[in-house]
């Protein structure tokens, strides 16, 4: 748990700067899957420090699903928004309302009754369709981004989030899908495939549904898309379970964790957008 508690505090603040950094680079071709936009993104320096700390959230992540069930490390992701509320606070010099910091509070308290009430990870493969299953559901996010493009806001930004935060949850499951290394095994796993395309188009979705959309709506369709149904696959088929007799605090933290994150995710799109409009007016004022 303590490893999905510290990539939580990586991607929290890693949203935080990549938020700043989209808005701030130029409009790419405006679809859901905008390699341009990344790419301009990517010369922003925000943007390039939370990849860093995007990837070393991974890492913990993985460790984290190694140990404890998909469930527990999915809510601690959805933790990551009160990290991002927290860190925009000081960062931004945005204070929080004392409701804010009453959700950060409910989300701390759903993590800790999760810690409590988490045992073992499953050591069930699921059946043999499931890889294949993920990788279809990889590719379907990829088309529902590219549609998602073409759709008015707060749709396209809630739509462009859920898919993001499904992609997200295609690579929580693959990873426990993926057991051994040899390269021969390896390669010709598709839960591997699955992994990288989920992934791949989860960081375009999530870029461009920052760029020009709301990131609050944004930001709660992440969490909806990356929590609910990984959770489902740990605990129906990877055989996720809870320590004995603690199942309803397990289910009741899950619930009270995930519904303190979508209270805060409403926090942070007036600090992100003004933080994009000073940098604009910086980089105005430099040029003139």
């Amino acid at each position: 748990m303590f490893c999905a508690l510290c990539s939580a505090v990586c991607i929290g603040t890693a949203s935080v700067l990549q938020a700043v950094a989209a808005r701030a680079a130029q409009p790419g071709t405006g679809s859901g899957v905008d390699v341009t936009l990344l790419l301009r993104a990517l010369r922003q320096w925000r943007y390039v420090a939370g990849l860093a700390l995007d990837l070393i959230g991974f890492v913990l992540q993985i460790l984290a699903l190694l140990t404890i069930p998909i469930y527990a490390v999915e809510a601690a992701q959805a933790g990551s928004l009160a990290v991002t509320a927290v860190v925009a606070a000081r960062v931004l010099g945005i204070p929080l309302s004392r409701t804010e910091w009453g959700a950060v509070a409910v989300v701390c308290a759903g993590l800790a009754m999760l810690g409590l009430s988490s045992g073992p990870e499953g050591t069930e493969n699921g059946p043999s369709a499931l890889p294949y299953a993920l990788l279809g559901v990889a590719c379907a996010v990829v088309v529902t981004g590219a549609l998602a493009g073409r759709l008015r806001d707060p749709a396209r930004s809630l739509v462009l989030g859920f898919g993001a935060g499904t992609g997200f949850g295609v690579v929580s499951v693959s990873v426990r899908l993926i057991d051994d290394p040899a390269p021969e095994v390896l390669f010709a796993n598709p839960a591997l495939y699955a992994l990288l395309l989920g992934g791949g188009a989860a960081f375009l979705l999530f870029t461009s549904a920052l760029q020009r959309g709301s990131v609050t709506t944004a930001t709660a369709g992440l969490v909806i898309g990356e929590t609910l149904g990984p959770a489902v696959v740990g605990v129906v088929w990877l055989g996720d379970r809870t320590r004995e007799g603690l199942a309803w605090v397990a289910v009741l933290g899950f619930a009270v964790a995930v519904a303190g994150a979508l209270a805060l995710a409403r926090f942070g799109a007036a600090p992100v957008a003004a933080a994009a409009d000073n940098e604009t007016e910086k980089g105005a004022g430099t040029t003139c």
